[in-house]
């Protein structure tokens, strides 16, 4: 199916060309069939031929010098856009969030391709997909790429899962830049004296010291008010110099978008020429670095760069913060993420719009594509048009950091949320056996079981519980697998209608495309009418940190009795109190797979005590992040990860084997 959206009507004209079309129709049937279950995600995706990127995007509404192209099918979009269409109003905002998900995921990427391929190829309403960028860590360990599947996916799926334009491999770069310059600053300040410090920040070139502009910003905060380097005094040189780093309190660790455990605990500084300035360290996966998170929330390149300055990286002697901007090295972090800030603007298989913009996880960061790119999608639906976009993993933790982290960065408001379930995930939930990624399901996942089912219901009920703690109409969208017995659907469907959810749908947007999901786009379109009465889950003025992990999110949300701090957790709460960031929003790192902290413990746990193992905090992105239990920031690979099945024809320069 190719969509051309019409500009001067705001409608759409379809046309659909399928392979099959000049047999007779059962024969057709059977053949569509068959290609739709026996072909990968990658041959249904190289079976549509994607539209021209500067074609897409004149349908949309942009203007020639409002892109940037990147090869044939993907452009960045340039944030002028949105001073251009400042007056227009918004269109309609959704979330799709999920339950609590077995390994494999429930398809919520897939819901939401399937989702705006059925409001604007099909019901001729305008919309956009608003998506994460896939890290390479799942791409190659287990999960695979985050296109969509099926026939709901982003085309072509392998730019979209490799490299895309590149704004990972830049967030990477400057994270890692700031990290080489905190335990460069710290052994310079050890092995020099306070003149010669000076002399190198501050050197004479061509017979003129001056300060740069961003030394003239230190000096200011530090109280000195002079520009003139000759002029000050010998205390003033030293508190200039001498940052004061404390080793032990550096937060910071460097990055790389490669699942590695062997990186989560390291040692630096071994060579000579280090001088003896040894310590331990770690990596993350690059999803996980704070520069992520800020992409992800920031509203322009300003807000950006002063993001950018106000990152903490560890604490001086005196236990005040010590900050990138403090480094020196806040312009430098700028310009390696200017081209980053711009949404990717691509396509789905049936040539609706999407953007692609950020990507951090939802267990160990906040889960959610950027606000930039939801901004100026809402501009171009108009008001009338739909802007879906995904909150990661379940309810309890993407949907929660989405409301109550991005929503007050955006100033936002919600109209729907689209909660996605799997008849498969919910047997898991009633008691099913373990379901492993490689491993072959058990029968219990492939026949039918009603029993199972509607014991695995309590988490569904729980999720949407979660979601109207906020006050915004929920959509429960069924993703039905060809093993689901119409029973079993029809189950799931009138429970959560039983419990609250606005309405329940079936989709089948796999193996149908847009088509599979009309109800489901139906039932949005009626719930986004529906008044919201939207709220956030809590006060940042009046709640301290500590309330709002434990009576608010820990009890509230997740079912906890109460929660245990470790002593290193109550430690940097109180720092970060004195510090003045106890105001910030909280962003829990816990696992994805239980609403408690135990992976192993389905459906929805009770009585439990959530530890809380470390506290963090993210102060240029915006928010405090306690770490649940032994949650890492770097993934592991799998005995048998994904990449054994990845390869590349010498030939045709094809990919073969992602999904």
């Amino acid at each position: 199916v190719q969509v051309v959206w019409v500009r001067n009507s705001g409608c759409l004209v379809v046309c659909c060309c399928f392979v099959f079309c000049r047999r007779p129709p059962k024969l057709r049937q059977i053949s569509w069939l068959l290609f739709v279950f026996f072909s990968s995600d990658i041959e249904i995706s190289r079976a549509q031929s994607p539209k021209a990127v500067d074609v897409l995007a004149k349908e949309i509404g942009l203007l020639t010098d409002e892109i940037e192209i990147y090869g044939q099918t993907k452009a960045k979009v340039r944030l002028s856009l949105l001073e251009r269409l400042k007056d227009q109003p918004d269109g309609k905002y959704v979330l799709v969030a999920g339950i609590t998900p077995t390994p494999l995921g429930e398809g919520k990427s897939t819901v939401t391709i399937g989702l705006v391929q059925a409001l604007t190829a099909h019901l001729k309403i305008n919309s956009f997909a608003c998506l994460r960028q896939p890290s390479q860590g799942p791409t190659f360990g287990v999960k695979g790429g985050a296109a969509g599947g099926g026939y709901a996916q982003v085309i072509p799926m392998e730019e979209f899962n490799l490299h895309l334009t590149g704004d990972i491999h830049a967030i990477t770069a400057a994270n890692n830049l700031l990290a080489a310059a905190i335990d460069a600053r710290i052994l310079h300040e050890n092995t020099q004296s306070d003149k010669a410090l000076y002399n190198r920040l501050v050197p004479v070139v061509k017979g003129v010291r001056g300060f740069s502009s961003i030394q003239l910003a230190r000096l200011r905060r530090l109280g000195i008010n002079k520009t003139d380097p000759e002029t000050l005094t010998e205390e003033e040189i030293s508190r200039f110099v001498r940052l004061d780093i404390d080793p032990s309190t550096i937060t910071w660790q460097r990055v790389v978008d490669t699942n590695d455990r062997f990186l989560r605990k390291i040692t630096i500084g071994q060579a000579n020429t280090e001088k003896g300035f040894v310590r331990q360290a770690q990596f993350d996966i690059a999803v996980a670095s704070e520069i992520m998170a800020i992409l992800a929330l920031t509203t322009s390149l300003e807000d950006m760069k002063e993001r950018l300055g106000k990152i903490v990286v560890a604490n001086d002697k005196k236990g005040e913060p010590v900050t990138a901007e403090d480094l020196g090295v806040t312009g430098a972090l700028a310009v390696l993420m200017k081209d980053a800030i711009k949404p990717t603007l691509m396509q789905t298989l049936e040539g609706t719009p999407v953007f692609v913009h950020a990507g951090p996880f939802a267990n160990i960061a906040h889960g959610n594509s950027s606000i930039l790119a939801d901004k100026i999608a809402l501009k171009l639906v108009g008001e009338k048009g739909f802007v879906v976009t995904e909150a990661g993993f379940g309810a309890d933790i993407g949907m929660e950091k989405f409301f109550n982290i991005k929503c007050r960065a955006s100033g936002l408001v919600p109209s729907v949320v689209v909660l996605v379930a799997t008849v498969r995930a919910l047997k898991m939930h009633g008691g099913g056996p373990s379901v492993s990624a490689g491993a072959p399901l058990k029968k219990e996942y492939t026949e039918e079981n009603l029993q199972l089912v509607a014991d695995g219901c309590c988490n569904l009920q729980k999720q949407i519980q979660i979601t109207q703690l906020f006050g915004v109409p929920v959509v429960v969208a069924l993703n039905v697998f060809k093993t689901d017995s119409p029973a079993e659907v029809d189950l799931v469907c009138k429970i959560a209608k039983q419990s609250g959810a606005f309405d329940a749908v079936p989709c089948n947007h796999w193996s149908d495309g847009g088509r599979g999901a009309v109800k489901l786009a139906q039932a949005v379109e009626k719930a986004a009418n529906q008044k919201s009465s939207f709220k956030y889950l809590y006060s940042l003025e009046h709640k301290p940190l500590l309330e709002k992990i434990d009576t608010t999110i820990a009890q509230k949300v997740y079912g906890a009795e109460d929660i245990e701090l470790s002593p290193a957790a109550q430690s940097q709460i109180d720092r970060y109190t004195r510090q003045g960031f106890g105001k910030l929003p909280i962003c829990m790192a816990k696992t994805h797979l239980s609403l408690s902290h135990q992976p192993e413990k389905k459906g929805v746990p009770t009585g439990f005590i959530l530890p809380i193992s470390d506290v963090r905090a993210s102060i240029g992105a915006g928010f405090i992040y306690p770490l649940v239990g032994t949650m890492s920031t770097m993934p592991g690979l799998p005995t048998r990860p994904c990449f054994y099945d990845i390869d590349l024809d010498p030939v045709t320069e094809e990919v073969k084997g992602l999904f």
